[in-house]
């Protein structure tokens, strides 16, 4: 089919025959198809949507558009995607855990946009570090110490980034086939064996509880189609995991968290992805068991020995694993203090998110540029008890981080005294296989 008769087709609530999918995104990679025809077939997609067999056969056009990642044999190859919430540095210590039991773990990752941060902002908060491998050294890293974190790169599934790139100017970003083919190419790319899933759900994220289930569903089933073993957790994300927000903050969190230390629902999440990442793979039957050979990596060292040997052969300064202080350092700090007395009932994740995007800790658009040490530690968390003048949070970066305090104060909703605040519900449901 030519690219028009194929959004015609679509565009006129049409099944699309697989091959028609596979002929128009090989067109997009080529350049043979233009971008207003890409464009229209976005939207022809967002307004009639595709059923199952048409969203698998777009990722895996996608996939194939570029390389696919082959390995040789020997330890099983899985990855994790999460999709997006405030604080959620997770991957930074869930891949050497993942790696210290057994698993080969080539984690690519994306910069972060909009309120949510992304893993490789986080981890250019290290000095030196490159995350721009060419696949063979990338490939060798992961081989050599069982995982690596680098950038997608102009030939992994290029075609999704062509894609991408126009859903954001075309109003079609909060389309589902679009978001779990977009997803699930770039993962499949990686030629992994298993894929865990880490869908956030709540204020701090892109989609509540039922959207979750929604979205965790249709990933799954797509990514078995596609020939990857895959799960979900649906995890909480109305209040920021951890306490810091930012990517130095966050990094320094991570780096507690691969310690042993840190904040204990981060570790919670880790622990418990790094369990599923292991059933996966082939290597763990129990779940009891998986989760505490995964604790163990934390207790032990020996998960930040190899986050350290990761950081050195992609040119960091492995020193700041063990000394924080060694990350990007911001200019200034300023405390946000309660204004009245009472119960924290409750923390706007996404509002803090916006905060921390506001200082320079994130991007608007994708060319912005980020102050790597911009963010806020949290002092206080739902159910605790303050009083006027009491520390709430502390935000760090450069500029004017006072005109911000009102905004940062507003997040921690504090009704008065003794209110009621539910129990956190952290790991909400599994999903999958």
């Amino acid at each position: 089919m030519r690219p028009a008769d194929v959004i015609r087709a679509k565009r006129d609530g049409e099944t699309l025959p697989a091959a028609a999918i596979r002929s128009f995104v090989g067109g997009i990679a080529r350049g043979e198809v233009a971008d207003y025809q890409a464009s229209a077939f976005l939207m022809a997609v967002f307004l009639n949507g595709m059923d199952a067999v048409e969203t698998s056969a777009l990722a895996c056009a996608m996939r194939d558009s570029g390389d696919v990642m082959d390995w040789a044999d020997g330890a099983p190859v899985v990855d994790k995607h999460s999709t997006g919430g405030v604080g959620d540095k997770v991957s930074l210590a869930l891949a050497p855990v993942a790696a210290v039991c057994g698993l080969r773990v080539p984690m690519i990752s994306g910069r972060g946009l909009g309120h949510t941060g992304g893993t490789l902002d986080k981890l250019a908060a290290i000095p030196g570090f490159s995350s721009d491998l060419e696949p063979g050294r990338f490939r060798g890293i992961v081989d050599e110490l069982g995982f690596a974190m680098a950038g997608q790169g102009d030939r992994l599934a290029p075609a999704d980034r062509t894609l991408y790139a126009l859903r954001d100017v075309t109003a079609t970003v909060e389309c589902r086939p679009l978001i779990v083919s977009s997803i699930l190419s770039k993962k499949a790319a990686e030629g992994l064996e298993g894929l865990v899933l880490d869908v956030k759900c709540g204020g701090g994220a892109f989609q509540d509880l039922d959207g979750g289930r929604s979205l965790a569903a249709d990933l799954v089933a797509t990514a078995q189609q596609m020939g990857m073993r895959c799960a979900a957790w649906l995890t909480d994300m109305d209040r920021p995991l951890g306490l810091a927000v930012g990517n130095a903050p966050e990094t320094a969190e991570a780096l507690a968290c691969l310690g042993g230390h840190g904040p204990g629902d981060l570790r919670e999440v880790v622990v418990a992805l790094a369990g599923e990442m292991l059933r996966l793979g082939g290597l763990a039957d129990d779940e009891a068991a998986a989760r505490s050979a995964a604790a163990d990596a934390l207790d032990s060292g020996a998960a930040a020995e190899r986050f350290a040997a990761m950081v050195e052969v992609q040119g960091g300064d492995p020193a700041a694993v063990g000394d924080p202080a060694l990350l990007a350092a911001p200019d200034a700090r300023v405390e946000v203090r309660s204004g009245a007395l009472g119960t924290v009932a409750a923390v706007d994740a996404r509002g803090l998110g916006k905060v921390c995007l506001a200082i320079g800790a994130g991007r608007a658009r994708a060319e912005d540029e980020i102050d790597p040490a911009a963010g806020l530690v949290m002092a206080a968390l739902p159910g605790d008890e303050v009083v006027e003048g009491d520390l709430l949070c502390t935000l760090q970066g450069a500029g004017d981080l006072e005109s911000h305090v009102d905004a940062a104060r507003a997040c921690f909703s504090i009704p008065g005294p003794g209110a009621t605040v539910e129990p956190r519900r952290l790991l909400i449901e599994r999903v999958g296989d």
